[in-house]
């Protein structure tokens, strides 16, 4: 009788087994994304064929190049997770439909030759982490929508021809972590409330910008601010900007900024400093630097008086290490105190 009820417990299982299977195998992507893949196929122009297999019966199940599928609890259907499309020499515009891949947590079409401006309705795809679309031709304004993404964390829109203002509606990106819109031809302010909380990176330049916000000191864990090549009409660099203890790299290359070099002394981890290019005046600060520093870039300003020794002078410079001090094309006088630095610092 034990041996039945092994054999009648055995084909149970046997059967089970055979019905997930099938099971899986039935599987199919969502419908309503399968469509929206095909308008996203119909608006590319792909010269190299890297879509080639899009042609075939099912996105998830014959795994259409760059689609990565995902499945979800309670629902039969296989749903787009993540398209990846970098460096695929893909032309043409993005599709509105990609709005209905709510389930896609990256959208990456970085490194191609996209123009077209970029559809509101990626701002109901509201699964995204990244949204990585560096590297095209897209132009336009933001549309506001995009800050309707509650999980964001990387927004990478860098190199590109953007233009206009950027939306008051990014500050809802309360999870973003990095924030790139460098080399695109925005104008108009920064608005203060881009000060985010979690953000680490802020990459930004424009055209024509008005103001330098003392806002985005207030951001408890940045550790890079570049904001190159903007004109910032005479702004000073606001004071409080010493004070982003967290900071790594503070780059304000090229941004028509007047008024002193703000006392950076307060930003304890600081690595490199650029503020070359501007308007600057008066003398550098003599407070001590980072015991990190390894580059502070102060050429093509009107800065005048002594360079101050203590940039290397008690500073623990291993043998490899190297500090670059760029102060060319200044109104300086000499070095005060030793005249020649130490072989490792460059100046």
């Amino acid at each position: 009788m034990s041996t039945l009820r092994f054999c009648q417990f055995g084909a149970i299982i046997a059967l089970l087994q055979c019905y997930f299977v099938m099971l899986s195998s039935a599987q199919m992507t969502h419908p309503t994304e399968a469509i929206a893949l095909q308008a996203v196929r119909r608006k590319l122009i792909d010269t190299w064929g890297n879509l080639d297999d899009w042609q075939k019966n099912d996105p998830c199940t014959s795994k259409w190049t760059g689609v990565i599928c995902i499945g979800v609890k309670n629902d039969g259907y296989l749903h787009v997770g993540e398209l990846r499309m970098l460096h695929r020499n893909l032309s043409g515009t993005l599709a509105p439909e990609l709005g209905l891949l709510s389930y896609a947590t990256i959208l990456n079409f970085m490194w191609n030759n996209i123009s077209g401006s970029i559809p509101k309705e990626i701002g109901k795809m509201t699964s995204l982490n990244l949204l990585l679309l560096s590297g095209n031709q897209i132009s336009g304004s933001l549309p506001h929508e995009l800050g309707n993404l509650p999980n964001i964390t990387k927004f990478q829109l860098d190199l590109n021809q953007i233009s206009g203002p950027l939306p008051r509606s990014l500050a809802n990106l309360s999870t973003i972590k990095h924030f790139h819109m460098n080399n695109n031809l925005f104008s108009g302010q920064i608005p203060p409330e881009l000060a985010f909380n979690g953000l680490m990176l802020f990459h930004e330049a424009a055209a024509t910008v008005s103001t330098l916000p003392p806002e985005l000191s207030k951001m408890p864990k940045l550790t890079v601010l570049q904001l190159d090549n903007n004109n910032f009409n005479g702004t000073e660099i606001p004071e409080s900007y010493g004070n982003i203890s967290t900071l790594f790299k503070l780059s304000l290359r090229n941004c028509n900024l007047e008024g002193p070099v703000p006392d950076l002394s307060g930003i304890r981890r600081l690595l490199y400093a650029d503020l070359s290019s501007n308007k600057l005046t008066g003398s550098i600060p003599t407070n001590k630097l980072s015991d990190y520093i390894t580059t502070l870039l102060l050429e093509n300003n009107n800065l005048s008086g002594d360079v101050p020794t203590n940039f290397w002078q008690n500073l623990a410079l291993g043998p490899a290490a190297k500090l670059t001090l760029d102060f060319q094309n200044n109104s300086l006088t000499n070095i005060s105190g030793a005249i020649i630095p130490p072989a490792n610092v460059s100046i």
